[in-house]
C-alpha cells in the first residue's frame, strides 16, 4: 500500500504594508488625522506665504539704511528711533483708537442685521446673505471713492440736507477727518462682521428661548440672558476680523482721512516710499504687529473671564 503523506496547508501570510500604507491606514482610523491631512496643503501654502514675508520683514528691521544700500550688520537702532520719536507711538495709539471705534460701530450695525436674518426671515435666507455681500463684489478702492463722493463738501449728504433746509452751509466735519475714516471702514467691513454673528445666532437652539418664555422672561431678558451670551463667539470673531486689519489700513485714511485722519499704515508706506528708509519702516510694522497681538491677547483673556463669570 502506498502511504499517503499529509501535506500541511500553506499559511497565507498577510502582505506587509509599506510605511505610506500604514500611515494612510492609521489616518483612516482617526478622524482628527484625516482633518489635518485635508488641511495640510492649505496650511503649508499659508505658512510659506506668511512666514517668508514676515521673516524678511523682521530681518530687514535689524538692518540700517545707508543711502540706497543696506548695512546688514545687526542693529537695534530702528527700534530705538521708534521709541525715541513720539510720532510713531502717537500714531499707533491713534490707529488703535480709530480701529476700536470702527469695530464698535461695525458690530453694533452688524448684530441687528444678523439677528433679523436669523430670527425674522423664515425663507430665502441665502438670498438675504447674498444681498449683503453684493456691495463687496466691487473693488474696495471704488467703494472708498464712493464714500468720498457721499461725504464730500458738495456730496450727497450735504446736498440732501441743504435741499431739505436742515442746514444752510455744507458740513465740513464729515470728510478728511477720523470720522470719515470710521464711517468708511465700518461700511467696508460690515459683511465680515455680519456673517460670523449670523452663524452664531443660527446655531442657537430655539427651545431655549421657548423655555425662557415659559419661565416668565420677557423678550428683552430672554435676549440678554440667552441670545446674547450664546452669540458671543460670533461677536468676538467679528470684532477680531474688523479690528486687526483696520488698524493697519492705508487706503481709506489716505483717501478720506486728510491730515488728521492718517494712521500707522500711512507712515509705514511713507517710510518704504518717499522716505526710502525700509529698515525703519520694517521696524515700525513689526512693532505695530506686536502691539496689536498684545491687545488681541488681552481682549481674548477678558472675554474668556467675562464668559466664565456669566456661565
Amino acid at each position: 500500500m502506498v502511504e499517503r503523506t499529509k501535506v500541511a496547508p500553506a499559511r497565507l501570510e498577510a502582505p506587509r504594508l509599506g510605511l505610506v500604507a500604514r500611515v494612510r491606514a492609521a489616518g483612516m482610523r482617526h478622524e482628527p488625522l484625516r482633518g489635518y491631512a485635508l488641511l495640510s496643503p492649505t496650511m503649508a501654502w499659508m505658512l510659506v506665504a506668511l512666514a517668508i514675508p514676515l521673516a524678511i520683514l523682521v530681518t530687514l528691521s535689524f538692518w540700517t539704511q545707508v543711502y540706497l544700500d543696506f548695512d546688514r550688520s545687526f542693529s537695534l537702532n530702528n527700534y530705538i528711533v521708534f521709541f525715541e520719536k513720539p510720532i510713531y507711538l502717537k500714531l499707533l495709539l491713534k490707529s488703535v483708537k480709530i480701529s476700536g471705534a470702527v469695530t464698535l460701530a461695525t458690530v453694533l450695525l452688524a448684530y441687528p442685521t444678523a439677528y433679523f436674518i436669523a430670527f425674522k426671515v423664515k425663507t430665502n435666507k441665502l438670498v438675504w446673505l447674498i444681498l449683503i455681500t453684493v456691495p463687496f463684489w466691487t473693488s474696495y478702492l471704488l467703494r472708498v471713492f464712493a464714500w468720498k463722493v457721499v461725504l464730500g463738501f458738495n456730496g450727497v449728504i450735504n446736498s440732501g440736507l441743504m435741499t431739505l433746509g436742515i442746514i444752510e452751509a455744507p458740513l465740513d466735519f464729515i470728510l478728511y477727518n477720523p470720522t470719515a475714516v470710521v464711517i468708511t471702514l465700518a461700511h467696508a467691513w460690515a459683511a465680515f462682521a455680519i456673517l460670523p454673528i449670523y452663524v452664531s445666532l443660527e446655531k442657537i437652539d430655539r427651545s431655549l428661548l421657548e423655555a425662557a418664555a415659559d419661565l416668565g422672561e420677557g423678550p428683552v431678558m430672554s435676549f440678554l440672558r440667552v441670545t446674547l451670551p450664546l452669540s458671543m463667539p460670533g461677536v468676538i470673531v467679528s470684532s477680531l476680523l474688523v479690528f486687526i486689519p483696520t488698524t493697519g489700513d492705508y487706503v481709506t485714511p489716505n483717501l478720506v482721512g486728510g491730515p488728521t485722519g492718517i494712521m500707522i499704515g500711512n507712515i509705514v508706506v511713507s517710510l518704504f516710499g518717499n522716505a526710502n528708509n525700509w529698515p525703519l519702516g520694517a521696524a515700525t510694522a513689526v512693532m505695530s504687529m506686536l502691539f496689536i497681538a498684545f491687545l488681541v491677547c488681552i481682549f481674548l483673556w477678558l472675554t474668556k473671564l467675562f464668559r466664565g463669570r456669566v456661565a
